[in-house]
């Protein structure tokens, strides 16, 4: 939730880190932002949850553009180490896993 707040706090950061065939910038700067806070809130909820870990992974793989796009121009982001920029990209996978792991539904045990 923090980082979709942070969408609309620091919205330069999020621009410089769109593809440029991407059209409407500032459009998904702000939806991709409204995005994460809703998933963040719908995790506070055991119903909402296994959803809204589908929607995190979708998140973070519709994202995956903005993190290879931050590593192919790394004169955009001097204030972030190069390999650090790199390191998103294997990062996002275990996100994706970690997200889809910790909001399955947990089954009963068996007695």
């Amino acid at each position: 939730m923090l980082a979709g707040l942070n969408h609309f706090r620091d919205p330069g950061f999020y621009l410089r880190m769109m593809p440029p065939y991407l059209p409407w910038h500032e459009a998904l700067v702000a939806i991709s932002g409204v995005i994460e806070i809703a998933l963040g809130l719908a995790l506070i909820s055991k119903r909402a949850r296994p959803w809204a870990g589908l929607g995190i992974v979708l998140l973070l793989v519709a994202v995956f553009p903005a993190n290879l796009q931050m590593a192919l121009r790394p004169e955009d982001f001097a204030d972030i180490p190069r390999f650090a920029l790199y390191l998103r990209l294997p990062v996002q996978g275990l996100l994706i896993a970690w997200a889809w792991w910790a909001t399955r539904p947990t089954k009963p045990a068996a007695s």
